[in-house]
């Protein structure tokens, strides 16, 4: 008997540390990783990738994408906080695991990396549709640029992309500028405009067009322009975050090491932008940066400390909240001009923009509005690149009780004054009937 106890707590051990590691809101960087690849030589002609991310903590768990052992959950938990799909071919994965599964994966909260290329699955794409992305329906197309391509590497080839076209965010790719373009060698794809969940990373030049670089063009191509997404990202409700990329060759230790000049530029660069722009962009994904958290949420009248049950119109309140930004390390006081606090029912009857003290804590003050119900505090922060947050408290609000009323109320001194008048003059009219003949 106290064998089989040592078996089961042997065997139940790394189960209970890969799921006291996993994703916290204390801690929101993704550290257990699993990467599904096509072949196991993926991870040596990617490893200055993988290395860049073991470098920074992460926990990479490689495995063949059709392993019958593959599996993202056990006894109702998840085994990972985030997954690489570096297996643009595979057309079944293995174990129990499907397309749903990603999806369900994803609408848990956590992290994911799809790489594709010409010769994707529609496995792959079917992943990408649900999360937004529509690639080219061409099997054999590529995006090909006949003013951007690279000329420093593969003459004469209009596949391999040289993009300089990045999303202007600091959040997303980092406050230090991406200055050589980045290779690329795959297949485009476009986002929905009305879909603000996605946004495109890195994008084609206006002249460029997906199709088959093997044949000549007999219809216009499907994709064409700026409209052409390379890497996009998505940020779902639950702050989810997906990339998406239409090559896995820029990922790949030849395009990290690769010099770059862009056809019509005399600048010539030793090493492209794909390390620091895949390194940047990955530190987004995993909420190395942009993940942003709210506590100590508080509201009391002016003057007392203690948060009461119950507010009475006309009060006069101060609120307050402290929003914290992950660096990767640990929390940072996030500082913004653009924070905002309703005090809502039905409709925002207040809306005000909180101050800052420049150390996480926002706050502000205002008067209740003469209207009683059951109010909320809401919260409602959204901003490109970041988390968004999302916070409400409700309190009730209560009119004036019989006894605290004004006892002359001044904007009724007319009235009271009108009363006054017409006694006086119907009691003289009165004394001027009865006595005057």
């Amino acid at each position: 008997m106290l064998r089989k106890l040592l078996w089961i707590l042997l065997i139940s051990f790394p189960l209970f540390a890969i799921l006291c590691a996993s994703f916290s809101e204390e801690n929101p960087t993704d550290r257990r990783v699993l990467v599904l690849l096509d072949d196991f030589a993926i991870k040596s002609s990617h490893s200055l990738y993988f290395k860049s991310l073991e470098s920074r903590g992460f926990d990479l768990d490689f495995k063949l994408a059709d392993d019958p052992k593959l599996a993202l959950q056990r006894y109702g938990q998840y085994l990972y906080d985030a997954a690489i799909l570096f297996c643009p071919t595979v057309e079944r994965f293995g174990g129990s695991i499907d397309v749903a599964s990603f999806l369900d994966f994803v609408d848990s909260g956590h992290d994911l990396i799809i790489a594709a290329d010409a010769s994707g699955s529609e496995l792959i794409r079917e992943i990408a549709v649900e999360c937004g992305v529509d690639f080219d329906e061409d099997p054999a197309a590529f995006v090909i640029d006949h003013t951007s391509y690279a000329v420093s590497e593969t003459e004469g080839d209009h596949t391999l992309i040289a993009s300089d076209d990045f999303i202007q965010s600091e959040v997303v790719l980092g406050s230090k500028k991406i200055e050589a373009p980045v290779l690329f060698k795959g297949i485009g794809h476009s986002i929905n405009p009305a879909n603000n969940l996605v946004l495109k990373v890195l994008s084609a030049s206006p002249a460029a067009y997906s199709a088959n670089p093997n044949s000549k063009l007999s219809t216009p191509p499907s994709l064409t322009g700026s409209a052409i997404s390379l890497v996009s990202v998505v940020q779902a409700r639950n702050n989810a975050r997906v990339l998406i990329s239409g090559s896995l060759s820029m990922f790949s230790n030849w395009f990290f090491r690769s010099g770059v000049q862009k056809a019509g530029s005399t600048t010539k660069y030793e090493k492209c932008g794909n390390e620091q722009f895949l390194t940047e962009l990955s530190k987004w994904v995993f909420h190395e940066r942009g993940h942003l958290k709210a506590v100590n949420v508080r509201h009391h009248k002016v003057g007392e400390v203690d948060e009461p049950s119950i507010y009475r119109i006309k009060d006069d309140l101060d609120y307050s909240v402290e929003v914290y930004e992950w660096s990767g390390t640990s929390w940072e006081p996030y500082v913004a001009d653009d924070l905002q606090v309703q005090f809502y029912m039905m409709s925002p009857y207040v809306l005000k923009t909180l101050s800052t003290d420049q150390k996480g804590r926002y706050y502000t003050s205002f008067k209740v509005p003469d209207v009683y119900g059951v109010f909320q505090f809401k919260v409602e922060y959204q901003r490109l690149g970041y988390t968004s947050l999302s916070l409400s408290k409700q309190i009730p609000v209560r009119p004036f009780r019989h006894n605290e009323y004004e006892r002359f109320i001044p904007a009724a001194y007319p009235y009271y004054g009108a009363s006054f008048s017409m006694m006086a003059g119907f009691f003289i009219f009165t004394m001027v009937y009865l006595y005057t003949k």
